[in-house]
């Protein structure tokens, strides 16, 4: 995992694709990310953001090298700057119809909470879901497009945040720390004690009944 560094180092994503979609027309450009597709328990959480590019909040970068501060201070001011929908999928619908459905189905349902109507979205990676406007998937995206970034932000925020609160109802799993991902410790747990409600069932090692343990 890529370690977290000081906002001052990080350079101010342009915002080049925005403006050439503005240039051609595209009066509602959103940027489209996910976050949570590898934890063994808890959700998959997408959010898209549709900056208001004569007032983009400064220093957005991918969420991952950000500290959880500086994400919490990004996130207060694109919610106060920006239009905003965040969507998540459940575990349940995880192990029903997979990990990589269940993440364009969070970011369908994120365009769709947007309270404008995209006809420009911007997605993270390089398989976008199928939405009802033009569509351009960007390898990388939330390091390099600003709109994906602050996506990138809002997602990981509402997730980490979901995660503290299930990790009060079941604190033996340390979800505030390592939001369901699998660590050793987290491993050693559903070991000792077997998977809590929460769990993706469907992901090893659970699907094999931790054999690999």
């Amino acid at each position: 995992m890529t370690a977290p560094i000081r906002a001052s180092r990080l350079p101010d994503l342009g915002l080049d694709r925005e403006l050439a979609a503005r240039a051609q027309g595209r009066s509602c450009i959103a940027g489209l990310d996910e976050v949570g597709r590898g934890p063994l328990a808890g959700p998959v959480v997408s959010a898209a953001v549709v900056l208001d590019l004569d007032n983009v909040p400064q220093g957005l970068a991918d969420s991952k090298v950000l500290t959880a501060s500086r994400r919490e201070a990004l996130f207060t001011e694109i919610l106060a700057t920006s239009h905003v929908g965040i969507a998540s999928v459940s575990h349940q619908e995880i192990d029903s119809i997979n990990i990589r459905q269940a993440s364009l189905l969070a970011m369908c349902r994120a365009l769709a909470a947007l309270p404008c109507r995209p006809d420009m979205a911007f997605v993270d990676g390089n398989d976008p879901p199928v939405l009802p406007c033009a569509t351009e998937a960007i390898v990388k995206g939330d390091s390099r497009i600003a709109s994906i970034a602050a996506a990138s932000i809002v997602a990981k925020v509402v997730r980490d945040r979901m995660m503290a609160r299930l990790g009060q109802a079941y604190p033996a799993y340390g979800f505030a720390s390592n939001a369901g991902y699998c660590t050793k410790a987290h491993l050693t747990v559903i070991a000792s004690e077997g998977p809590c409600p929460f769990h993706r069932m469907s992901f090893s090692p659970l699907r094999q009944g931790l054999l690999d343990l």
